[in-house]
């Protein structure tokens, strides 16, 4: 046995150094990157996972109203985390060629630009809410818009909080620290959690009471980030006076990375919404199927999006190397671990799919939908998402944003929305028609960018 241990071992040191080992950068510090990483992922999506369940004691109108929004907030979100990814991939670079200081100075900024992004906002979308919500849904039941309304208000007041609890673990995760933001996030999401049990399923309160519970979270998650960052981190040395003071040299080299990444989350998820007001059209029990489905493949993604997350930071620093080949050889190898990260999660979750359906309750007519929803993605996840979404980190990373947002635009809106609303609505497939075209779209942009890959034009630009 003994012998077998140490074979097994010597094989797995040499796998490890083949493809997760480079110049700069050995695997032992790529799977400290990626493993608070993965955890954190897999507890924002179970969380998530649960979240909707929980919800959906209150009825078919609170899952749709809710998952309505979510694509909203999505949308919203995304531009904070993207502004924050600028700050990330110059954070990576200058922690690659060891100026501390500079690291220090470009995470305080994109903490400072954030905030005021975020407060700007939200600010708009509370006063315009009523016209937003008739914009892209319009068409909904009654009591679905109601809920919606009150959740689209109460997650617009927690934007600031959770766009800097964004941007603080964007930085560290520039320098490569990701056990604090594993140990942030678990915070956040656990607080979150406890308050919906609380909120939803003891005191009953529905939407109100999700709303409640998020808006404490992210306080408090805002409140130990920025205190992490402030008492305890000697890499960032955050202090409040310096994030007082902008400094607009170190802006725009984050919002190079940042602003074409922000444009491209802006209509890339504006494609997304778009489709979402397709479903609408369907009704609220295929709004209920979408929410479902969506949960369910979500949990299919928690190691890839942890890859995702992940690559930035190890393209970044080996950037700022100029290490272009170690560049090249952790990109191939996250996106073949992503692919199996995928068929082993879907050949260990898809049994589970029954005890799932017990848990959201849902209509058992709208049970076979969500079947073919979610087995229509365990196939084309594997083939086409790390294509689509890894390679697309990496090119950010090395700072080829403007290419990246521009591919990622007219991919969707070409191909997502308008076959979405060919096979959905023109042909009458409907929610699964929508899926379709949304999984063919991974596949048309997934070979942009591998194209782009193949070049030399994607590392071209020098940012630090």
């Amino acid at each position: 046995m003994e012998i077998k241990a140490v074979k097994l071992k010597q094989k797995s040191t040499f796998y490890l150094n083949r493809y997760l080992t480079g110049d700069s950068i050995d695997y032992r510090e790529v799977i400290g990157i990626i493993i608070p990483i993965l955890v954190d992922q897999a507890f924002l999506i179970l969380m998530s996972f649960l979240n909707t369940a929980m919800i959906s004691s209150a009825g078919v109108s609170a899952v749709s109203a809710v998952n309505m929004v979510d694509s909203l907030n999505i949308f919203l979100v995304n531009v904070f985390i993207a502004i924050a990814t600028g700050g990330t991939v110059i954070v990576a670079q200058y922690k690659g060629i060891g100026n501390k200081e500079m690291v220090s100075k470009t995470a305080t900024q994109a903490i400072s630009a954030v905030a005021i992004f975020s407060v700007v906002l939200a600010v708009f979308v509370i006063v315009f809410n009523t016209p937003t919500l008739n914009l892209l849904f319009g068409k909904a039941d009654a009591a679905v818009f109601h809920n919606a309304r009150i959740y689209l208000i109460g997650s617009c007041l927690s934007y600031p909080f959770i766009a800097i609890f964004q941007a603080v673990l964007g930085g560290l995760r520039g320098v490569g620290e990701t056990k604090p933001c594993l140990g942030l996030s678990l915070f956040m999401n656990l607080t979150n959690t406890v308050l919906n049990v609380v909120f939803i399923t003891i005191f009953h309160m529905g939407v109100v009471g999700l709303v409640t519970s998020i808006l404490c979270a992210r306080v408090f998650g805002m409140i130990a980030s920025i205190f992490y960052v402030m008492k305890y981190n000697e890499t960032i040395r955050f202090k409040i006076k310096n994030a007082l003071h902008l400094d607009f040299s170190l802006l725009k080299k984050v919002m190079f990375i940042g602003i074409p990444f922000a444009a491209e989350q802006i209509f890339f998820n504006g494609g997304k919404l778009l489709t979402q007001t397709f479903i609408v059209q369907l009704g609220t029990l295929a709004l209920t199927e979408n929410a479902i489905a969506s949960s369910i493949t979500l949990l299919f993604q928690i190691g890839p999006n942890a890859l995702s997350i992940a690559i930035v930071t190890i393209v970044g620093q080996c950037m700022g190397r100029r290490n272009i080949d170690d560049a090249r050889k952790f990109a191939k190898s996250f996106i073949v671990l992503s692919s199996l990260l995928y068929v082993v999660t879907t050949a260990v979750l898809l049994p589970f799919f029954p005890v799932m359906m017990q848990l959201f309750n849902p209509p058992d007519s709208i049970i076979p939908t969500i079947f073919t929803i979610v087995l229509i993605s365990a196939f084309g996840q594997p083939l086409l998402w790390p294509q689509s979404f890894i390679m697309p980190a990496v090119l950010r990373a090395a700072g080829d944003s403007t290419f990246t947002s521009v591919a990622s635009l007219l991919s969707m809106w070409l191909l997502r929305v308008i076959l979405g609303y060919i096979l959905g609505i023109t042909f009458g497939f409907g929610i699964i028609g929508v899926w379709v075209a949304m999984i063919a779209e991974w596949g048309v942009r997934g070979l942009i960018f591998m194209n782009r890959f193949k070049g030399a034009k994607w590392y071209a630009h020098k940012l630090v």
